[in-house]
């Protein structure tokens, strides 16, 4: 059985989301990252034949919606982050995994995908079975999952840099450099800017994060922000 690993940083106001300012305050960027959140643990959960793991990075009694994220949690292992930058945090979060289900496999993704589906998450479950990787760009040019029959190979993420216009670039030069067949997954948006936010929530309208988005777009009698 697959593991499915979200990574996630907790939704505290001027912590997350803040190139979402402005418009948004950071309260409201974080009322966002939370129904980000919301949103990838809803697909999680609806895909089928996986074990949801969350590496969580923060506190959630300090975040917006924390009671709802983590009533959201039940059934959910949580394991909390460890390392400085994100490359780190990464492999530390894919070995602490292997350590804890030996020989599973691992699809990682993170909260700024929203717009995901247990359809499209169990497509790239099964395509993961069929070779060594599985890598998803970002229109940005990073990348929105990372899958690996063995997980103990996210030690190469360590020497890439992470969040630049290359990073997908540079992982899949990485995993090829391993002798690793590698799947490319379709190409997501990830949240970062407004721009994205407005894109992510007409592509998924039904969800929370589209919700919250909604609550920040120009009406066409005011003319303006609400």
């Amino acid at each position: 059985m697959t593991v499915l690993l979200v990574l996630a940083k907790a939704p505290v106001a001027g912590a997350v989301k803040t190139r979402l300012c402005p418009p948004a305050t950071p309260a409201q960027a974080a009322r966002i990252a939370a129904a980000a959140l919301a949103d990838t643990l809803d697909a999680v959960r609806g895909t089928p034949g996986v074990t949801p793991v969350l590496a969580m990075s923060g506190r959630f009694e300090e975040a917006e919606e924390g009671v709802v994220l983590t009533a959201a949690l039940a059934g959910w292992t949580v394991l909390t982050q460890r390392g400085d930058g994100l490359g780190d945090r990464l492999a530390n979060a894919h070995a602490d995994v292997a350590a804890a289900w030996p020989g599973r496999p691992v699809l990682q993704i993170g909260m700024d995908t929203p717009q995901l589906t247990p359809s499209r998450l169990g497509a790239a479950v099964r395509r993961l079975a069929a070779t060594d990787a599985v890598l998803g760009r970002a229109v940005d040019g990073g990348w929105w999952a990372l899958g690996l029959r063995d997980p103990r190979h996210a030690e190469l993420l360590r020497a890439v840099p992470m969040s630049t216009s290359r990073t997908w670039r540079r992982t899949w030069a990485a995993l090829g450099d391993r002798g690793l067949r590698t799947a490319p997954l379709p190409v997501l948006r990830d949240v970062d800017e407004w721009r994205d936010a407005l894109a992510v929530a007409a592509e998924a309208p039904a969800g929370r994060f589209a919700r919250q988005v909604a609550a920040l777009r120009p009406t066409p009698l005011s003319g303006g922000r609400r």
